[in-house]
Protein backbone atom coordinates (compact mmCIF):
# COMPACT_ATOMS: atom_id res chain seq x y z
CA UNK A 1 0.00 0.00 0.00
CA UNK A 2 1.19 3.13 -1.32
CA UNK A 3 0.60 6.63 0.70
CA UNK A 4 -0.98 9.53 -1.77
CA UNK A 5 0.52 13.23 -1.79
CA UNK A 6 -0.65 15.93 -3.37
CA UNK A 7 1.13 19.38 -4.68
CA UNK A 8 0.31 22.40 -3.98
CA UNK A 9 0.10 22.84 -7.84
CA UNK A 10 -2.33 19.68 -7.51
CA UNK A 11 -4.36 20.95 -4.41
CA UNK A 12 -4.77 24.44 -6.10
CA UNK A 13 -6.31 22.74 -9.64
CA UNK A 14 -8.30 19.99 -7.72
CA UNK A 15 -9.98 22.85 -5.79
CA UNK A 16 -11.51 24.48 -8.81
CA UNK A 17 -13.30 21.21 -9.93
CA UNK A 18 -16.87 20.97 -9.68
CA UNK A 19 -17.74 17.89 -6.45
CA UNK A 20 -18.39 15.45 -9.15
CA UNK A 21 -15.44 15.50 -11.20
CA UNK A 22 -13.58 15.41 -7.58
CA UNK A 23 -15.18 12.31 -6.63
CA UNK A 24 -14.33 10.85 -9.68
CA UNK A 25 -10.52 11.89 -9.35
CA UNK A 26 -10.87 10.45 -5.71
CA UNK A 27 -11.75 7.07 -6.51
CA UNK A 28 -8.66 7.12 -9.10
CA UNK A 29 -6.27 7.78 -6.88
CA UNK A 30 -7.64 5.58 -4.37
CA UNK A 31 -6.22 3.21 -6.88
CA UNK A 32 -2.59 4.35 -7.16
CA UNK A 33 -2.42 3.47 -3.51
CA UNK A 34 -2.87 0.07 -4.34
CA UNK A 35 0.06 -0.15 -7.38
CA UNK A 36 0.97 3.13 -9.25
CA UNK A 37 2.55 1.59 -11.72
CA UNK A 38 0.37 -1.51 -13.20
CA UNK A 39 -2.56 -0.20 -16.26
CA UNK A 40 -5.52 -2.01 -15.28
CA UNK A 41 -9.13 -1.80 -15.95
CA UNK A 42 -10.17 1.55 -14.28
CA UNK A 43 -6.67 3.06 -14.06
CA UNK A 44 -5.24 3.51 -17.68
CA UNK A 45 -1.74 4.25 -16.23
CA UNK A 46 1.76 5.29 -18.26
CA UNK A 47 5.11 5.90 -18.10
CA UNK A 48 5.75 9.22 -19.20
CA UNK A 49 9.13 9.31 -21.53
CA UNK A 50 12.05 11.45 -21.25
CA UNK A 51 11.29 12.18 -17.71
CA UNK A 52 13.40 12.19 -14.81
CA UNK A 53 12.32 10.97 -12.52
CA UNK A 54 10.02 8.75 -14.27
CA UNK A 55 7.01 10.63 -13.89
CA UNK A 56 3.87 8.78 -14.87
CA UNK A 57 0.18 9.76 -15.87
CA UNK A 58 -3.12 7.98 -14.75
CA UNK A 59 -5.99 8.80 -17.37
CA UNK A 60 -9.72 9.67 -16.10
CA UNK A 61 -12.07 10.55 -18.83
CA UNK A 62 -10.79 13.71 -19.97
CA UNK A 63 -8.33 14.39 -17.15
CA UNK A 64 -4.77 13.33 -16.37
CA UNK A 65 -2.74 13.30 -13.08
CA UNK A 66 0.96 13.43 -13.91
CA UNK A 67 2.35 11.63 -10.62
CA UNK A 68 5.93 10.43 -9.51
CA UNK A 69 6.38 7.30 -7.60
CA UNK A 70 9.14 7.28 -4.91
CA UNK A 71 9.33 4.32 -2.33
CA UNK A 72 6.02 3.79 -1.14
CA UNK A 73 4.90 7.53 -1.65
CA UNK A 74 3.24 8.54 -4.95
CA UNK A 75 3.61 12.48 -5.14
CA UNK A 76 0.91 13.59 -7.18
CA UNK A 77 2.69 16.98 -9.24
CA UNK A 78 -0.23 18.44 -11.41
CA UNK A 79 -4.04 17.73 -12.79
CA UNK A 80 -5.17 18.78 -16.24
CA UNK A 81 -7.48 18.65 -18.80
CA UNK A 82 -6.62 16.40 -21.67
CA UNK A 83 -5.92 18.87 -24.40
CA UNK A 84 -3.35 20.89 -23.03
CA UNK A 85 -0.41 18.39 -23.45
CA UNK A 86 2.50 17.64 -21.34
CA UNK A 87 5.09 19.89 -20.40
CA UNK A 88 8.44 19.32 -18.23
Amino acid sequence: MHVVLASRTFEKQFRKLTRTEQERLRKAWRALADDPLTPRSGADIKQLAGTEPAKHRIRIGDWRIIYLVDGSQVKMIELFRRGRGYRE
